[in-house]
């Protein structure tokens, strides 16, 4: 009887203070709080009996549900595309403006090069080549935005009697991020006491090549340890005929999750069922 009257006792209480505060929905989080400021670039708020003025960016907030009943939704966080795997490259958004990805959560380094075939070549598509394959190497890491570092283009070069032409070239660099990172309790909640699965799937992405090579495979997987890491979804196991026992979980759905890993010619991915 006690436990039954604490229960509810503290549910009135979280209640009242939900009823008294303000919500701030995150892409990974309700934070409940007194909003100070809302910012060209972030939200500012106090917690809860606290007077130190806290922030977030708003690229992570999904809307502020006020005390007063008001909600206030956030355009910057609907603008992005959800990516579950490469296929889903086109979903890859490019910005030059580093304040779009502030905020958002870094996955790693992402780089391409394109090069045309002869002296007559179209500037626009090995332009396009080259934007392909970046975003095809963000999707493959779990990004669905690239914020550009580095674009170096180049047109075609008419040669000489003394002098072989240069043909069109597209050189681009920037950082891949996420809005959403999978969620660390979910993950292991659907993977349970599993140990033993079955890899069925290999993308690899050279990188010298142009595009990502998809294969059906059949390889045995065997799962030692699934970590956080701030944030990040990392699994020690051995995947049969693969030299690496670290990975990082990508997406994941009630059948099956990806990982991602990376050697010096080339970048992975691996889908596994459940």
């Amino acid at each position: 009887m006690k436990s039954i009257i604490f229960f509810f006792g503290l549910a009135l209480i979280t209640g009242n203070v939900s009823g008294q505060s303000d919500t701030i929905f995150t892409n990974n989080e309700q934070i409940i709080c007194s909003v100070k400021e809302v910012t060209p670039e972030a939200v500012k708020f106090t917690y809860p009996n606290e007077d130190i003025i806290n922030s977030i960016y708003k690229n992570t907030v999904q809307k502020i549900v006020f005390k007063s009943g008001r909600i206030q939704n956030f355009a910057e966080n609907t603008s992005y595309k959800k990516v579950s795997g490469p296929k889903d490259f086109e979903n890859v958004s490019i910005t030059k403006v580093e304040s779009e990805v502030k905020g958002l959560f870094k996955l790693g380094d992402v780089s391409s090069k394109a090069k045309g075939t002869t002296t007559m070549s179209n500037q626009e598509k090995v332009k396009d080549r080259a934007y392909r394959k970046l975003k095809i190497e963000a999707a493959m890491l779990g990004a669905n935005i690239i914020y550009l570092t580095d674009a170096r283009t180049q047109g075609n070069k008419a040669g000489t009697q003394y002098v072989a032409g240069e043909t069109a070239e597209a050189s681009f660099s920037g950082v891949a991020y996420t809005n959403v990172l999978p969620k660390y309790n979910d993950f292991v909640k659907i993977l349970g006491d599993k140990t033993n699965l079955t890899a069925i799937e290999l993308v690899e992405l050279y990188s010298s090549g142009s595009d990502m090579d998809f294969k059906e495979i059949n390889k045995p997987v065997s799962i030692n340890k699934v970590y956080n890491e701030n944030g990040l979804i990392m699994m020690k196991a051995s995947v049969k005929g693969i030299d690496r026992e670290v990975f990082r979980v990508t997406n994941f759905s009630p059948g099956s999750f990806t990982i991602v890993y990376s050697d010096k010619t080339s970048l992975y991915n691996i889908k596994i069922f459940f």
